[in-house]
């Protein structure tokens, strides 16, 4: 019979380090501000939050290389048909770009396009587009911690992502167009800041929409309002910074480096901006069922713990005559 060791006793450093998380844990939990915060975080993380949103931006890497295979066809045939757009084209920032500004370069001063490159390329940014928009209604399913009974069904879930297909599409436009409304109108800061503010608003205002058509219920816009303004004004943000990579990196960067630059700054700029969507939208749900303050170390489980890992567990109910009891323990 093995001899049963005595459990080995806690260091002194282990004891001071668990003193101190202790102490901050109960730092966090006593001050609003950073006791909701703090939820904030612990639910992305439960909701696992980062795959979620990696999922996202894979489908939207691949809506993009059969969007610019719309953009290289239609700009071809515009640059065929005014020299005057080629030339704009030779100077403009799309030049920049590795492979497209070599092309832009060339004797013939457009680039090369085919209606077959157009129909190609619509099919495939429409499968993408579909995959980005079943990606982000899934996210926001786990987000609200919606049981798997109480989902949709697939065909009203395809009415939703062509709702918001287009309504991605409409509220990029015009938030691109108001942001680079300084770019147009030369020496006027004035402009760029309309520009700008303008483009957070239109933002702002799509995010709201997205949220009220993937909540779990229509809930009243001013339950809304906070996470769309947080959302709106961040992806607003990572427009200026992207703008800026473009023409002042890529200009500096070969092909090969070039290409790759591109490519992995465009995954960072689809994760990042996936990711400020989601904690926007766990904003709004930590806000409404006031799920703070979070522990950061267990035991003891506070209420709002109980709360999440409670409706984490229900929402595993896949059948409608399944009932899931949620029982804790006090030892």
């Amino acid at each position: 019979m093995d001899a049963v060791l005595p459990p080995t006793p806690p260091t002194a450093a282990t004891n001071a380090f668990d003193r101190g998380v202790r102490s901050l844990d109960r730092f966090q939990q006593r001050h609003r501000l950073s006791a909701f915060g703090f939820g904030v975080i612990k639910k992305f993380g439960d909701d696992r939050g980062g795959q979620l949103s990696a999922l996202i931006a894979f489908y939207g890497f691949l809506s993009f290389f059969p969007l610019t295979l719309i953009v290289i066809t239609v700009t071809s045939y515009l640059a065929r048909s005014s020299p005057q757009f080629a030339e704009q084209l030779r100077t403009s920032t799309l030049s920049q770009f590795p492979v497209v500004g070599a092309q832009l370069a060339g004797d013939e001063g457009a680039l090369p396009g085919s209606g077959v490159g157009l129909v190609v390329g619509t099919i495939g940014l429409l499968w993408g587009a579909l995959g980005v928009t079943n990606a982000v209604q899934y996210a926001f399913y786990e987000v609200w911690h919606v049981p798997h009974k109480g989902r949709p069904p697939f065909l009203l879930r395809i009415i939703r992502s062509v709702i918001l297909f287009a309504l991605l599409g409409a509220g990029v436009l015009a938030a691109t167009v108001l942001a680079l409304l300084g770019t147009f109108v030369h020496n006027s800061n004035v402009a760029g800041g309309v520009g700008i503010a303008g483009g957070a608003v239109v933002s702002s205002g799509l995010y709201l929409a997205v949220f009220w058509l993937l909540s779990p219920r229509h809930l009243a816009l001013r339950t809304l309002w906070p996470g769309a303004l947080l959302a709106g004004t961040g992806w607003q943000l990572l427009q200026m910074v992207g703008v800026r990579l473009v023409q002042h990196q890529l200009r500096r960067s070969s092909q090969l480096y070039g290409a790759i630059g591109a490519a992995l700054g465009l995954i960072s700029f689809l994760v990042i901006g996936s990711q400020v969507m989601l904690y926007a939208a766990e904003l709004t749900v930590v806000r409404l069922h006031r799920l703070w303050p979070r522990s950061l170390v267990q035991p003891p489980l506070t209420d709002a713990d109980r709360r999440v890992l409670a409706m984490k567990a229900m929402q595993e109910e896949r059948r409608p005559e399944e009932q899931v009891t949620v029982v804790f323990s006090d030892t």
